[in-house]
């Protein structure tokens, strides 16, 4: 039987959406228009505070060009 590999330490899914929003040269407020969220909520993300939900992992998978399952495993992971 095979496991599923998973990080020793969980990546925290804020660190990657930072990543994300630095790349393209946006601030958190842009991401919060391009997401139709609040600010508050972007950084409620990047902070941990904030989990991603289904719903808010479809809206970043469209902003950055990845898949929801992408945001959503990140999440599980993270959250385990």
């Amino acid at each position: 039987m095979t496991k599923a590999m998973r990080p020793a330490r969980p990546v925290p899914p804020g660190r990657i959406l930072k990543q994300e929003i630095e790349a393209r040269g946006w601030s958190q407020k842009d991401l919060a228009m391009v997401l139709d969220r609040p600010a508050r909520m972007v950084s409620e993300l990047l902070n941990g505070n904030e989990e991603i939900t289904q719903e808010t992992a479809g809206k970043l998978a469209q902003a950055f060009g990845s898949s929801r399952e992408l945001w959503v495993n990140l999440e599980g992971n993270y959250r385990r």
